[in-house]
């Protein structure tokens, strides 16, 4: 990007050339924004004051469009969700007590444009921006997981988007040290050209331990420290992410972030450490809008007044101009607040990290935030007008004309299997088909065991970190979304997403207790797409009421459209659950031949939306799955009480492919073959075998129980009175029989299963 200036524009040069033209429409302001810029300053703004503004009233860093349907999230609350709350929404990251004097701290955030421009350094970046989200809350980062989305699975481009985007994750957090512990993979030609990118990371921290981001105390120092700030990212995430994609490629392309994840490893120990020696008031850390945004944060979420000298910033590029040092987004920065007497301290464990670092300036009693550069003061503002009191926009709402013939258009039409052998290829064309296939190609890339705490990772249906060696606790992770239910009817579809995650949860044996979600949408300039935005978050608020679980956090990202076509609505949720101890996990297949398998929950015949109506027959269209939240709940308690009395040896979810790639996933987590019948299974709920076997119906569970366990576990089900149907028997067959319909080898499972990927994108690459 080009300088907006060479000569440093100063605050008395503003208020003297109120005519001077300036270019805020390239840096993605709209003219009413600029004429507001110019009614609160008084005067027109600095090409310093202009860059910050630009950046910070962004669709990304601003929330602008999304802010009025947010606050739904703080409103619909019970007591019971605030009870392990710590910190919620507005800070760098939520917090939870999990018990025992612990806490874990977790966010997911979407890096979607970055990603699809430079995949490698997008994907990276965004890993690392998470990362310091959680490092700023005091917290040490422990696990990381992503949930990613790209286009078709034979387009040219996508083996480029996806290649890059794994090695991207691959390499730093890998080079950090964290275990990748789960997240998704999916394949649509809607996310063509907007893959979406979206990065967790969970951390871990003490009650006394947990440190929020502001500046307060007058004459305490502003410190910036870590990685120089470079060319790289100027404008970078804040702005591109801030803009639709048209036809011929982006209409913005800042330089994308360049990331070094072994800065950042030293980085994060050389934080704790400040944490630890009480060295810090605060840590921010500079992610999108950079110097921007954690200026003018840290002095609105405190005492309101800080003073900085830009030319104390220590540069990569010297020939940065003002304008692009506060716009620059470099990676592995952060900004603290330390007061004068512990100042020598805080330089000496700096030093000791080799961490590079500058005193830019101190916090003051003015009010303002401003900015010197050679001497001369080019920002003079208020640090609200920059950071939190930014535009709120009432967009334009329109209920899509096309929707309701969408929702007409049912699966009722399309033709079912007529014999076994039918039924059987169908189940095998799921299996194989690119979103339902073994996605080992690409978390073989990733390191799932290192730091020696995990205890489930994919394929489990959830990730679970060990927290405390003594005792055993541990959390659980999980994230799902599916834009094809959220195309159907965005409310339901982001209840089902919550549900699964919720479900994937619990699965793992853990309790649900907080949420945070990123998401992901076409341009709110579309008022269809402001519907589905707005119907999406309030199912995904009505839906957490229901559960009683908050919303910590999270991200909302716009602008996933190519031209004027937008990506099906996506919000991704992520659920953690808390587990007391993690020797009473439970994996997602079974081990052992003998145990009984039993179906809990009920089947209708729910195939609108479907993996089967989209791989089997190319349809899209009628009513997602119904959503029984309470249902859910008692599910949760049920796997919950199965786990602490050890009842249940395996339990897998149902969800994309039905109870045929439940049973798949399950004999192939360790190879042990089954022994299953669906005609009772249809008697009772009433529905066919394509149905019994395909259909994404919710509240559903298999669960495998050893034979002495049977009569408790059955009692245990009677007993929260949840429907439970006994479906099959494991065994040492070495096939999956469907009793008097057709037995498939677990060697063919195996083939089919994994074949996909490494056909598409070259051989599996094991660790």
């Amino acid at each position: 990007m080009t300088s907006i200036t060479s000569v440093p524009d100063t605050v008395s040069n503003a208020a003297a050339t109120p005519e001077k033209v300036q270019p805020y429409a390239a840096l993605g302001l709209k003219d009413d924004e600029y004429l507001k810029i110019r009614e609160i300053l008084g005067r027109r703004p600095t090409s310093g004051e202009l860059a910050m503004y630009s950046v910070m009233w962004s669709e990304h860093c601003s929330y602008k469009s999304s802010k009025p349907y947010l606050r739904q999230f703080g409103q619909k609350v019970s007591e019971k969700m605030k009870k392990n709350l710590m910190v919620g929404m507005g800070e760098n990251a939520g917090v939870v007590d999990v018990g025992e004097g612990w806490a874990v701290t977790f966010k997911i955030e979407s890096h979607n444009h970055p990603s699809f421009i430079e995949p490698f350094q997008g994907a990276a970046t965004g890993v690392g921006g998470i990362v310091r989200d959680i490092i700023s809350m005091g917290a040490r980062p422990v696990a990381v997981m992503d949930a990613l989305r790209f286009g078709d699975i034979n387009d040219p481009d996508t083996a480029r988007v996806v290649h890059g985007v794994v090695s991207g994750i691959s390499f730093y957090g890998n080079c950090l040290g964290l275990p990748n512990i789960g997240g998704e993979t999916y394949f649509d030609s809607v996310y063509q050209a907007n893959p979406l990118v979206n990065a967790l990371a969970v951390g871990v921290l003490r009650h006394e331990d947990l440190h929020l981001a502001n500046a307060r105390g007058v004459g305490n120092k502003v410190v910036l420290f870590g990685a120089r700030t470079g060319g790289d990212g100027i404008g970078g995430a804040s702005i591109l992410a801030s803009d639709s994609f048209s036809a011929g490629g982006p209409t913005k392309r800042p330089a994308v972030q360049v990331g070094d994840p072994f800065a950042e490893k030293v980085l994060i120990e050389c934080c704790l450490e400040l944490f630890e020696k009480k060295l810090v008031e605060g840590i921010q850390d500079l992610g999108a809008a950079g110097i921007s945004c954690a200026t003018s944060e840290l002095a609105s979420n405190g005492d309101g007044g800080m003073f900085v000298d830009l030319e104390k910033v220590l540069l990569r590029d010297p020939t940065l101009t003002a304008e692009e040092i506060l716009m620059s987004e470099s990676q592995e920065r952060m900004m603290a607040i330390v007061t004068p007497e512990k100042l020598d301290g805080f330089l000496a464990v700096v030093a000791k990290w080799d961490v590079e670092t500058s005193v830019l300036g101190e916090v003051t009693d003015t009010g303002r935030l401003v900015i010197n550069w050679r001497g001369e003061e080019i920002v003079n503002v208020e640090p609200r007008t920059v950071a939190v009191d930014g535009p709120v926009y009432d967009r334009p709402v329109a209920y899509p004309v096309w929707i309701d013939a969408l929702q007409a258009d049912t699966s009722a039409r399309l033709p079912r299997a007529t014999t076994d052998d039918e039924l059987r290829a169908q189940w095998m064309a799921l299996l194989g088909s690119p979103n339902l296939s073994d996605k080992s190609w690409v978390t073989n890339q990733y390191d799932k065991y290192v730091l020696g705490n995990t205890a489930l990772s994919f394929p489990d249906d959830g990730g679970m970190v060990r927290v405390d060696e003594v005792s055993g606790l541990g959390f659980a992770v999980a994230t799902d979304a599916n834009g094809r239910y959220c195309q159907l009817d965005p409310y339901q579809g982001a209840q089902l997403a919550l549900a699964e995650a919720f479900r994937n949860v619990a699965a793992t044996g853990a309790t649900p207790v907080a949420v945070s979600d990123c998401l992901n949408f076409g341009s709110p300039e579309n008022p269809e797409v402001m519907w589905q935005f707005s119907r999406a978050v309030e199912g995904l608020a009505d839906g957490c009421l229901a559960l009683e679980i908050p919303v910590t956090g999270g991200n909302v990202s716009f602008y996933n459209q190519t031209g004027d076509v937008p990506i099906h609505p996506t919000p991704v949720v992520a659920v953690l659950g808390v587990i007391d101890d993690v020797a009473k996990r439970i994996p997602s297949g079974w081990q052992d031949e003998g145990n009984n398998i039993y179906l809990l929950g009920t089947t209708k015949d729910e195939l609108d939306g479907s993996a089967w109506s989209g791989t089997i027959h190319d349809h899209l269209g009628g009513m997602p799955p119904t959503v029984d939240l309470a249902a859910e709940a008692r599910l949760a308690g049920l796997l919950a009480a199965a786990a602490d009395q050890s009842l249940a040896a395996s339990a897998h979810d149902l969800a994309d492919g039905g109870l045929a790639q439940a049973l798949a996933e399950a004999v192939l987590r360790f190879g042990i073959g089954a022994r299953v019948w669906i005609t009772e299974l249809m008697q009772r709920d009433g529905v066919d075998a394509t149905a019994a076997l395909f259909s994404e119906s919710t509240g559903r569970m298999l669960v495998s129980v050893p034979r002495e366990d049977d009569v408790r576990f059955q009692g245990l089900c009677e007993g929260r009175g949840y429907e439970f149907l006994r479906i099959g028997v494991t065994d040492d067959s070495g096939v999956l029989e469907v009793q008097d319909r057709f037995t498939i080898p677990v060697e063919e499972l195996r083939r089919v299963h994994t074949a996909t990927m490494s056909d598409h994108f070259g051989a599996v690459i094991g660790r």
